[in-house]
């Protein structure tokens, strides 16, 4: 049997979503804060066939008692380590803009851009709470409306940096002695209501021209930056009928918002952990759960596979027919365990290419391009 033709991605968390999934002989956890597990682990993944590995990351600890993983590498930096060793996969790593300027993060994701060679993306994510705000001490906790608007501020200037130099910028003429086109470098002059940036970047437009953009649309203030900015949203549901009406929602929402909705993908979040039995599956998720302090229950709004991989492909084919979703965002409840079998998938082999291709998404021009606006001459 073959794939669902489904856009399918991971969410390498740590050794996995489950808070407990540590103290599983095969969690690997001695050997979390080294590159050679995350090398190990996102190979394994591109040479099964998914498209793209989503890292997540946070400025505060992750909750939970003691029992639970502690502590975080940067995700970007985690996908630095990873690009030379893979050659296909895309790589998505989460990256807060509350207390990061977005001079810093367009810099960051054009260069991972380059080092991949075109398969970079940016899930776009907010520091909430007093712990990182304290953890900064540059300002106070911030109500979920006005994180976001600072957020779809920090895209806007992200994007703007990435179009400040044109594709055809760098001339390299050792004749005249001009390494760059000044005409082609533009200011974006920026001014909001929480950065004013004169830009350009300092570095070249990268093998995508923007690298993907993401976006969790869970509540009213990040929805309606997803709508307005990510190329990927993605979405939880409690099954494939919720999955489908949300889908649909977007949709209409984006055809509101004077955008093409073929041009956003939406990603349906799935909890998932493998084992080469469904009983041996549940047993160990049963196991999992009792381990974790307090016992974790699963969300309600969390759609979750606990099974093998034949029945997972069983499920992603259900997701393809009932159009519930244009991909799927894998959760390993135990990372290395689930990224072990999804060989089993039968996944396709990835074609060459950047992740925007693979997404069917044209390669955006720069905005400055037609215009002299700004240029640095």
């Amino acid at each position: 049997m073959t794939d669902s033709g489904l856009f399918l991605a991971v969410e390498a968390a740590g050794t996995g979503a489950h808070p407990a999934s540590w103290r599983r002989a095969d969690s690997r956890a001695e050997d979390l804060f080294t590159g050679r597990y995350w090398v190990d682990l996102i190979v394994a993944a591109e040479r099964a066939g998914v498209d793209a590995v989503f890292l997540p990351d946070s400025f505060g600890l992750q909750p939970g008692g003691p029992g639970a993983t502690r502590g975080r590498l940067d995700a970007v930096a985690i996908a630095a380590r990873v690009a030379a060793a893979t050659h296909r996969v895309g790589l998505i790593p989460q990256a807060p803009v509350t207390h990061t300027e977005p001079f810093h993060l367009a810099k960051a994701f054009q260069s991972l851009d380059f080092a991949t060679l075109g398969r970079a993306g940016w899930e776009v994510t907010v520091s909430e709470g007093d712990e990182q705000a304290r953890a900064f001490g540059r300002k106070p906790a911030q109500e979920a409306a006005a994180l976001w608007h600072e957020a779809d501020e920090a895209i806007d200037v992200v994007t703007r940096l990435w179009d400040s130099w044109e594709d055809d910028a760098e001339i390299r003429d050792a004749a005249t002695g001009r390494f760059v086109d000044r005409d082609k470098l533009h200011y974006i002059d920026f001014t909001g209501d929480n950065f004013a940036v004169k830009g350009p970047s300092i570095t070249p437009r990268s093998p995508q021209g923007q690298p993907i953009v993401a976006v969790r649309a869970d509540g009213a203030a990040d929805t309606e930056v997803a709508l307005r900015r990510a190329d990927l949203i993605r979405i939880d549901a409690a099954d494939l009928d919720a999955a489908r009406t949300r889908r649909t929602e977007v949709r209409a929402a984006l055809t509101a918002a004077g955008r093409d909705p073929d041009s956003v993908q939406v990603l349906l979040d799935l909890d998932i952990h493998l084992a080469d039995s469904p009983d041996t599956a549940r047993v160990d998720v049963h196991t999992l759960d009792s381990w974790a302090d307090p016992v974790r229950t699963p969300a309600p709004t969390a759609l979750r596979h606990v099974g093998t991989t034949a029945t997972l492909r069983e499920l992603l084919a259900d997701v393809a027919a009932a159009e519930a979703a244009d991909g799927v965002v894998l959760r390993p409840l135990a990372l290395p365990a689930a990224v072990r079998l999804l060989s089993a998938l039968d996944r396709k082999p990835l074609p060459a290419g950047t992740l925007r291709a693979r997404l069917g998404l044209p390669r955006p021009a720069s905005r400055y391009a037609t215009s002299t606006e700004g240029t640095l001459s």
